[in-house]
């Protein structure tokens, strides 16, 4: 991805992220240079991966294939071994219609998938095989308390409002319908490093061509400017 495609994506991210009456913590906005002063005060925040993430899984087509995603609040692996401190993470992610977020599941995660506004979140679902193929059996999950069954393959489509719990192991893809949606995930410890599973073998984090200066830094960018 060019990096002015995902500043572009970021004034648009932010944009609708407020017109849905949700905001952004301050640190979303520290600019590259805010970034090289920072010291050990701020090591929450980039050794738990919060904060900008854009990608096109290695599509080239982040409309076709892509998704937005802001890591608001994350723990540590270490946490959930020990049973102690934050065990959970938070993000808000914008799904574009008919964008597609690749067949998936987690080794270890549960999540909540949450439709805060706008259209339908499109849910596809399948269960794993012991070889982590496509199952052929019903999927069975919860939304919002209630259980539902569905075909393999089958689909669960997410109003405003309306969430959907994925346990380990649960094969998932989604996109929006109607118009763009902005969805929450509330889940256990992330670690998009060891703990995704895709189906087909995609990229994570995009390769990003550097023809202008970031405007905000994505979680992959800390490395690079980041000095405490």
């Amino acid at each position: 991805m060019r990096r002015s495609e995902i500043n572009a994506i970021m004034r648009d991210a932010d944009a609708f992220i407020r017109s849905q009456g949700f905001h952004l913590p301050p640190f979303a906005y520290w600019t590259p240079a805010t970034w090289t002063t920072k010291g050990p005060e701020v090591r929450e925040i980039v050794e738990c991966g919060l904060g900008w993430d854009i990608t096109d899984f290695g599509s080239g087509d982040y409309a076709r294939v892509g998704l937005f995603l802001f890591t608001i609040r994350n723990g540590r692996a270490e946490n959930l071994r020990r049973m102690r401190g934050k065990l959970y993470c938070e993000k808000v992610m914008i799904v574009g219609v008919d964008q597609l977020t690749p067949m998936h599941f987690h080794w270890s995660k549960t999540e909540d998938i949450i439709n805060r506004g706008g259209g339908r979140l499109v849910v596809r679902l399948y269960n794993a095989t012991a070889d982590e193929r496509l199952a052929d059996t019903p999927v069975t999950v919860s939304v919002d308390g209630v259980t539902r069954t569905v075909p393999a393959g089958g689909h669960v489509v997410l109003t405003p409002g309306e969430s959907i719990t994925l346990v380990d192991h649960c094969y998932h893809a989604f996109w929006a319908e109607g118009s763009r949606v902005l969805a929450g995930e509330v889940s256990l410890v992330n670690d998009d490093q060891h703990d995704n599973r895709f189906l087909d073998p995609i990229g994570r984090f995009p390769a990003i061509e550097e023809d202008e200066a970031p405007l905000y830094l994505l979680t992959q960018d800390y490395a690079r400017y980041y000095r405490g």
